[in-house]
């Protein structure tokens, strides 16, 4: 007894909580890649009607293959931390408490999704997107891959580390933004190809199509700025991040949906926009404290990236909206961005007193 008390002890003695090193913060960022990549494969099984009417399917198997990965790796330590001392709820690093948090949210969520799935058949399309159920398992999951960049939020080193340190929580925001643009896949420019003349996804283009496909790429943009200021406004970026983060959410978006391989062009422009838009961070150097910059930058960076796509659009098959309609889509998107940037970093005002 007198043993573990001294080991105990010593295990509190460094820091309330245990510190996550960088082995740590990379096992779980292969472990959530391995986890998303399930939640994409279901994906592509069933936009290529592979899943038949059975909630056990080998692509369901690979999905809870990989939360049982994650979900093992992080049990292992929290009982490890517990044994050296720290409470249950202190057991895990800063910033993973959450992603323990979405492990627990997916075991309700998945007996939902079997009984759901018994009671009230089986989903398709954009049903299966907003299945109550499913956006349970989507905020288990976004909890579990945002783990990294919690943590990383924490620090006070994470521009000091180079890649190395800095990999994980970049990953992380990438692996976040996978995550929103695959339960918001049916607005996604990549899904639906909006503006397209090769694809003609509804009966009356003239009318239904440009209405949601503009109204989409607002709300992209949204996302997609809500992401990349949250990164901008915390730390100084190395050159690279805004292609894996913007890139990686397009290939995977694009792999979902490939019909017949045409959004190969597509989704490599909007690669090409992470590249411009990293290269567009360097030179502007956005900051919060440098405001100007860190506004047109907002507005930039969405604008640039629909002008790629409807650029990949016009290489391959030409695009099918007017001019004047996909020119001022790209230009609303950028204002999405420059109204995001108020709310993620508010312009100074006059402090106020807080009267209790």
């Amino acid at each position: 007894m007198a043993t573990r008390t001294a080991a105990n002890s010593a295990g509190r003695a460094g820091a309330a909580r245990p510190e996550a090193g960088v082995g740590f913060d990379w096992a779980m960022t292969g472990l959530s890649g391995i986890f998303l990549g399930g939640l994409f494969l279901d994906g592509w099984a069933h936009t290529h009607g592979r899943v038949d009417d059975t909630f056990f399917t080998p692509w369901h198997a690979v999905l809870y293959s990989g939360y049982l990965l994650v979900a093992g790796y992080l049990f292992a330590h929290l009982v490890r931390n517990h044994r050296r001392g720290w409470s249950w709820l202190e057991a895990l690093p800063p910033g993973y408490d959450w992603s323990w948090v979405g492990i627990l949210l997916w075991i309700p969520g998945g007996l939902a999704d079997l009984l759901w799935h018994e009671i009230f058949g089986f989903d398709g399309g954009v049903e299966a997107l907003f299945s109550p159920p499913h956006l349970v398992l989507a905020l288990g999951i976004g909890l579990v891959v945002s783990g990294p960049v919690r943590a990383a939020w924490s620090r006070d080193d994470f521009e000091a580390g180079g890649w190395i340190r800095q990999g994980p929580a970049l990953l992380s925001l990438a692996f976040l933004l996978s995550v929103f643009t695959f339960f918001t896949q049916e607005a996604h420019p990549v899904a639906n190809l909006w503006g397209a003349e090769a694809v003609r996804a509804y009966a009356d283009a003239g009318s239904v199509e440009p209405e949601l496909g503009t109204t989409s790429l607002l709300f992209e943009a949204a996302i997609l700025m809500g992401i990349v200021l949250t990164a901008v406004r915390r730390w100084v970026l190395p050159i690279g991040a805004l292609t894996l983060i913007i890139g990686l959410s397009s290939a995977l978006t694009g792999a979902v949906y490939d019909y017949g391989g045409y959004p190969v062009l597509p989704v490599l422009t909007l690669v090409g926009a992470g590249i411009v838009s990293d290269l567009l961070r360097w030179w502007l150097r956005p900051s919060p404290p440098r405001g100007l910059r860190l506004r047109l930058f907002a507005f930039g960076v969405p604008a640039l990236y629909h002008l790629l796509y409807f650029l990949g659009l016009a290489l391959h098959g030409g695009i099918r909206w007017s001019v004047h309609l996909w020119m001022g889509s790209l230009l609303l998107t950028g204002i999405v961005g420059w109204l995001v940037s108020f709310v993620a970093v508010p312009p100074a005002g006059p402090r106020r007193e807080v009267l209790s």
